[in-house]
């Protein structure tokens, strides 16, 4: 049945690449608005909040203490136990994100999925499958998926139409084994040769280029019913450092920013992205400080929002990261991405002490509950589409 489903899946492409492979919609804020609005109001501070994390598995799982990433795959944490759904009553979350270690087979992985989707929060299901080396599906041996090399080498087409290809075969079989959000695609410029972070898992070193095969890419995962999102912002194709590490920063000021960085951004904004997800490196040209991007609400408020006009979900790069966990406390980033505007935090480690501190810093009046209003309504309304 899966070879199947797939080869209707490819089979389709060419249909739908002739029906409009160039024009992604863009969402529609007004749809559902005041749906979202009313159900805010019935919504405790703790559910809003709530609706604000992306988790790992192991988040809820709160036995499970690990310090370094190569320490995760040794639990195992494959489907939700007693202690997630306990935890869950209590912290609910907006969405899961699972990683290979999470994934064995077809059949494990629908199971763990209709599972999560029981927990509290009604969590959105996300999976990082670019394409190539990053592909927590395609490169597991139990599943029979295509395979891509790279994007740099689907670039190396010079066909636009090959991206919206393959990701909508990406797309279609991430749908069908339940997903409904890939971090995908890399709208990074790869224009450093020294990067060993992003490399062939940008399109190209050529901004133009790369953002025909961004916006090509995320309306094949459009067609496939699956929300794409951009990534990493302001752009982490210029950065050597690995920010898994610790800090990272680009020297570009803000106008060298447009003139290469920003311009696949801009087309897939313009195309309709739904979410963008930063990069922990700083910009000390464009911020006049050492914060990462994820805390800046100089990138993400006036550069993003302000003058690119990104209406939709900012989500972070895993906040378990180097880049953040080496320079500042759990508690203390999620609060700071908040407050400089981000609308998911994703992956804090010690989920459940940094959930407790931002409702804290809510109370407070750290972190004000219409900023927060402002990220659950986007969420709300992402759901609502699904």
């Amino acid at each position: 049945m899966k070879k199947m489903r797939m080869t209707f899946a490819i089979g389709a492409i060419a249909l739908l690449a002739a029906c409009g492979d160039d024009s992604s919609s863009a969402p529609d804020s007004s749809a559902s608005s005041e749906t979202s609005v009313l159900d805010i109001k019935k919504m405790s501070l703790r559910e809003k909040v709530g609706q604000m994390f992306f988790v790992r598995p192991e988040a809820l799982d709160t036995t499970i203490h690990w310090t370094e990433y190569q320490d995760l795959p040794d639990y195992k944490l494959q489907q939700v136990n007693k202690t997630m759904r306990d935890v869950s009553k209590d912290y609910p979350v907006g969405g899961m994100i699972l990683y290979a270690h999470n994934i064995v087979d077809e059949t494990q992985l629908g199971e763990f999925i209709a599972e999560i989707r029981t927990l509290n929060g009604s969590p959105l299901l996300a999976i990082d499958e670019e394409g190539g080396r990053i592909a927590r599906i395609a490169n597991n041996e139990n599943f029979n998926v295509p395979k891509y090399e790279s994007m740099t080498a689907i670039a190396e087409s010079g066909d636009p139409s090959e991206a919206y290809k393959a990701a909508f075969t990406i797309g279609s079989y991430v749908k069908e084994y339940g997903f409904d959000i890939d971090y995908a695609p890399v709208a990074d410029v790869n224009t450093n040769p020294e990067n060993i972070v992003i490399g062939p898992r940008a399109f190209s070193d050529d901004p133009e280029t790369a953002a025909e095969f961004v916006v090509s890419y995320l309306n094949g995962l459009d067609s496939a019913g699956v929300i794409g999102t951009l990534k990493h912002f302001p752009g982490h194709g210029d950065v050597k450092t690995d920010t898994h590490s610790g800090y990272a920063e680009t020297n570009k000021t803000w106008e060298e920013m447009l003139k290469c960085e920003m311009i696949p951004f801009k087309a897939g904004i313009e195309a309709g992205a739904q979410m963008i997800m930063t990069a922990h490196i700083a910009a000390p040209k464009v911020t006049g400080d050492d914060l990462p991007a994820t805390l800046s609400s100089v990138i993400l408020q006036d550069k993003l929002r302000g003058e690119l006009g990104f209406k939709g979900i900012i989500v972070t790069d895993a906040m378990d990261m180097g880049a953040i966990t080496t320079q500042f406390g759990n508690a203390e980033a999620a609060i700071k991405s908040i407050q400089a505007g981000v609308d998911v935090v994703l992956c804090s480690k010690d989920f459940t002490q940094v959930f407790d501190a931002v409702v804290n810093a809510v109370e407070k009046g750290d972190i004000k509950e219409t900023r927060i209003d402002e990220s659950v309504k986007r969420i709300l309304e992402l759901k609502a589409k699904k």
